[in-house]
C-alpha cells in the first residue's frame, strides 16, 4: 500500500527534482539566506527536492536554531505563495500541532524555524524514497483524524478572507467535469480511465453534500511525526474551501482499512462529518490524480512534465 504514496512522489518529481546539490549551488543558497539577514551554517545545509512549485534547504545557525528555505520553482507561485501566507496565520490558532510561521517572505525566499518531527516520506535528490513512519500505526492513524477534524471545524467564511479558493459542494463537481475535458482536449486519455472518471463525476452517492476549509495535499511528506504522531503540516500552497475527502484520499489510498477505519473515528469524534461513499470516493478521487497532475504539465508548459502525465493518462494494460 505505501508504493501508491512513493509512486506518486516519484511521479510528481519528474522534471522538478535537480540533479544532487554542487557545491556552487550551496553558495548559492547561503549567499540567498544572507542576503536576507539569515546566517547559517555551510556544512549543516540539505536540500529536499520533492516539491513541484519549491526547493526546499533545511540548515541551522551557529547557535544551533534550525531553518527552512523555501525557494520557488518559478514566477507564478509566488501570487499563491501570498494567499498561503495569510492562510498560515489564520489557521495556526486552530490546530494543536504547529504550521510554518514564516519570518521571511519575499519573492525569492521563504523561510520559518524548523518545526518539530521528521517528515513521514523522504525524497533525496537521487529519487530514493525513505519512510519515517508506519502507515499501519495506530498513533498516526489516530493523530491524522484529530487534526484533519481540527481543520475541518475551521469556518470557511473566514478561511474565504485569506484569498484561498472556495467551491460549493456543486461547484466542487462541475470543476472536476471542466478539468476532465479540459485534459481530454490536450491530451489523450486511456478509454477506461476517461469511462471511469465520468462515471464516478456523475453518480451522486459518491459526493458530499458539504464543504471544508482543506489543506489539499496531507501526505506522509507534507506531515512531519514524533513518536508515529503528527507533531507538524506543512505546505499549504494547495489550502482551499473544497472537498473534505481531499485530506483523507492520501491516507486511505495507502494505509490498512483498519487504520483508516481509525482516522474516521477519531475525525468523527472531533466534529468531522462522514457519508457512505466517503472511502470510496477518496479511491476514485486518488485514481484521478493524473488529471491533477496533466493540469499541471499544461500550467508550467514543460516537457519533461508534460511527459509524465502522458504516461499516467495511458498506464500501460494490467496482465
Amino acid at each position: 500500500m505505501q508504493n501508491l504514496l512513493a509512486d506518486a512522489a516519484t511521479g510528481c518529481q519528474t522534471g522538478a527534482m535537480a540533479s544532487p546539490t554542487q557545491p556552487a549551488d550551496l553558495d548559492e543558497l547561503l549567499d540567498l539566506a544572507s542576503s536576507h539577514g539569515l546566517e547559517l551554517e555551510r556544512s549543516s545545509l540539505r536540500t529536499e527536492e520533492i516539491g513541484l512549485d519549491f526547493r526546499v534547504a533545511i540548515a541551522h545557525t551557529d547557535a544551533g536554531d534550525g531553518w527552512v528555505l523555501r525557494i520557488p520553482r518559478r514566477p507564478d507561485v509566488l501570487a499563491r505563495a501570498g494567499v498561503e501566507g495569510r492562510l498560515l496565520a489564520m489557521v495556526a490558532p486552530h490546530l494543536s500541532v504547529p504550521v510554518p510561521d514564516w519570518r521571511i517572505h519575499t519573492p525569492e525566499l521563504i523561510a520559518y524555524p524548523l518545526l518539530p518531527g521528521t517528515p513521514g516520506l523522504t525524497l533525496d535528490p537521487s529519487g530514493t524514497v525513505t519512510w519515517n513512519v508506519d502507515m499501519a500505526s495506530p498513533a498516526y492513524a489516530a493523530s491524522l483524524g484529530e487534526v484533519v477534524a481540527q481543520l475541518h471545524r475551521v469556518d470557511t467564511a473566514v478561511a474565504a478572507e485569506t484569498g484561498i479558493d472556495v467551491r460549493s459542494p456543486e461547484s466542487v463537481r462541475e470543476s472536476w467535469r471542466q478539468d476532465l475535458e479540459r485534459v481530454a482536449d490536450a491530451f489523450d486519455i486511456a478509454p477506461a480511465l476517461w469511462e471511469r472518471w465520468n462515471a464516478w463525476v456523475a453518480e451522486d452517492s459518491y459526493w458530499p453534500h458539504h464543504t471544508v476549509l482543506t489543506h489539499g495535499e496531507i501526505y506522509p511528506a507534507h506531515t512531519l511525526v514524533q513518536d508515529e504522531r503528527i507533531s507538524a503540516i506543512l505546505d499549504w500552497t494547495t489550502a482551499s474551501v473544497g472537498d473534505p475527502a481531499k485530506d483523507l484520499m492520501f491516507y486511505q489510498g495507502s494505509a490498512p482499512e483498519e487504520a483508516f477505519s481509525l482516522t474516521l473515528e477519531h475525525y468523527v469524534r472531533g466534529g468531522g462529518q462522514v457519508w457512505p461513499r466517503l472511502a470510496e470516493h477518496c479511491t476514485e478521487m486518488i485514481a484521478a490524480s493524473a488529471v491533477g497532475y496533466a493540469l499541471y504539465a499544461l500550467e508550467t508548459g514543460e516537457s519533461a512534465h508534460r511527459e509524465a502525465a502522458v504516461a499516467a493518462l495511458n498506464p500501460p494494460a494490467e496482465a
